[in-house]
């Protein structure tokens, strides 16, 4: 087969006539030619992280979606299933993955769990670690969340870096806002990239050390346009939600990069060469040896992408996939009992620390009460929380929501068996009745809640339950659901039918009062210890710079 065209070549930066020439789906040959053409010839793009489970699609359903957008290989870490259902849901994600075209590499999850502070069905140790490492569908060791291990040297986590360096695997990094000597003691342990950067400062500072850095442009964190400046190695989305997936994948962050002064073609090595190199895929570039995965696009900018080849074969043409789906079976995986209403409330009166109310100097000597709580303050676009305080009236002992100042209620449920709930409160969701809950919610994934009153986030969670994993809408007897019963996580419908059960779900939640974009995006990072400052988990409120819990009241 030949293909001809305007190639890029991305090691000399040119564009010029050529002909490729394919062979049993591998490049044999590139020669320029004196043509008029119309066509670009493009290497096949590369998403070098993303969790793919945060598209709620399964990789079958994610590559009918994506494949189209001229994304011909991605590099997925499946933290998330594989806190849910250990090595058995990694299996799971390279089994399904292995039905469609779309190259799926994996990363070895390194933080399964993500931290001791949380319940997960699975542990991953190092021994199971080093297996992974082994197989070719793992091409990394995944982002290195436990950066506190690291720099305390802790023997597991130092093992499973020793395990990656052995097999010549690179280590992904996540250390968010960490800089000076705790930066230096991080990347001399061999981690290689980071995806956290929240400002050109600290991208430059990790640069400088020799980290290369993922400009990051998801559905919730979005920092493209922040770090443009920094020259960064590599675009990547981190997590897509099914909706964006309707506009684009990778096409559309190089438009945003172009848009925000990143040089085409620089931006173009971002998602094809420079991955390829670090991941050691063989892909990437239009040059003998290397895969055929090759786009054809209207233009370097514009970027309409008119046929896309996998291995020199025709899989999407037009924006359509030309491939079938069927995707693989799961089991079931939530093992908890359904909730009462007086599980989400927070009954001072049964803390013994604030049970003796006369002598506690917290309360007011009024007889409304009030006591002062610590509150996550959520932040839309960002994996970022802050921590504020409110002042909340006690009534019988229970502590109440201020819906007027959106001072909400928020609760993690575990979902493994240990029957443990956490309640706090939250601020930034602007509810003004019922409540939103979601099985997915980063890193190990028990349900979380928002809401105004017990009832309905107890309505919420017990509809997420009988779903067998999904989001929920919530307001006086009323639920609105969006079922992934894919480890609690995954839908095995199509991106449009996934797309418009979340879009008129969260139709119903701006109806509740929610100003957020991305409500249940939002909602889903509540958890996730690994990110500063404030979250919540299954045992308590977290203070992430503390790396240790701490009273949601404040004495």
């Amino acid at each position: 087969m030949r293909i001809k065209g305007n190639l890029l070549n991305v090691f000399t930066e040119e564009i010029y006539p050529a002909e490729i020439e394919v062979q049993d789906g591998i490049i044999k040959c590139v020669k320029p030619v004196k043509e008029d053409l119309d066509n670009l010839i493009l290497p096949g793009f590369i998403d070098a992280h993303i969790h793919i489970e945060s598209s709620m699609l399964t990789p079958s359903r994610f590559a009918e979606a994506v494949v189209p957008h001229g994304t011909t290989s991605v590099v997925s870490d499946p933290h998330e299933i594989a806190n849910v259902m250990g090595l058995e849901g990694i299996e799971y994600m390279i089994n399904d993955a292995a039905t469609v075209p779309l190259k799926i590499f994996f990363t070895a999850p390194s933080c399964v769990p993500a931290t001791p502070f949380e319940t997960s069905r699975a542990i991953i140790g190092p021994k199971e670690i080093e297996k992974l490492l082994k197989r070719d569908e793992i091409v990394a060791l995944g982002e290195m969340m436990n950066f506190p291990g690291v720099l305390n040297e802790d023997p597991a986590v130092m093992k499973k870096i020793a395990a990656a360096k052995r097999v010549g695997k690179p280590v992904d990094g996540h250390a968010p806002l960490l800089s000076g000597e705790e930066l230096c003691k991080y990347v001399s342990a061999g981690i290689s990239t980071e995806h956290e950067c929240s400002n050109a400062a600290e991208a430059l500072e990790k640069k400088s050390l020799g980290m290369k850095i993922m400009l990051r442009e998801g559905s919730s964190a979005r920092n493209l346009k922040d770090l443009a400046s920094t020259g960064g190695d590599f675009i990547v989305s981190d997590d897509k939600h099914p909706e964006d997936l309707l506009t684009g994948h990778v096409d559309e962050m190089l438009k945003k990069a172009m848009n925000y002064g990143i040089d085409p073609v620089k931006a173009l090595k971002m998602v094809t060469v420079n991955p390829a190199e670090h991941y050691n895929l063989k892909t990437g570039s239009l040059t003998p040896g290397k895969a055929a995965d090759i786009i054809l696009v209207d233009d370097i900018e514009k970027l309409n992408i008119k046929k896309v080849l996998i291995d020199g074969n025709l899989v999407s043409k037009n924006g359509k996939p030309l491939f079938n789906v069927k995707t693989c079976k799961i089991k079931n995986t939530f093992n908890l009992n359904p909730k009462e209403p007086s599980d989400f409330d927070i009954n001072l009166n049964r803390l013994s620390k604030y049970s003796n109310t006369k002598d506690n100097k917290i309360f007011n000597e009024t007889p409304d009460r009030t006591c002062t709580v610590r509150v996550i303050e959520a932040v839309e676009g960002q994996l970022l929380t802050l921590e504020s305080e409110a002042r909340l009236r006690v009534e019988n002992g229970i502590l109440k929501p201020d819906i007027q100042k959106d001072v909400l209620k928020i609760a993690v449920v575990e979902r493994y068996g240990h029957h443990r709930i956490s309640n706090a409160f939250v601020h930034g969701f602007s509810l003004k009745e019922g409540a939103i809950a979601s099985s997915v919610a980063h890193d190990s994934h028990n349900i979380v809640v928002v809401g105004t009153e017990s009832h309905d986030m107890t309505d919420a969670v017990n509809a997420v339950l009988k779903n067998g994993g999904g989001l929920a809408a919530a307001v006086h007897g009323n639920c609105t659901t969006l079922k992934l019963p894919v480890a609690g996580l995954m839908s095995n419908e199509t991106v449009r039918e996934v797309s418009s059960s979340l879009s008129f779900l969260q139709s119903i939640v701006k109806k509740m009062g929610c100003e957020m974009e991305s409500p249940f995006m939002a909602l889903s990072f509540m958890a996730l210890l690994v990110i500063p400052h404030l979250k919540i988990s299954d045992m308590g409120l977290f203070d992430a710079d503390k790396f240790d819990f701490v009273d949601v009241v404040k004495g």
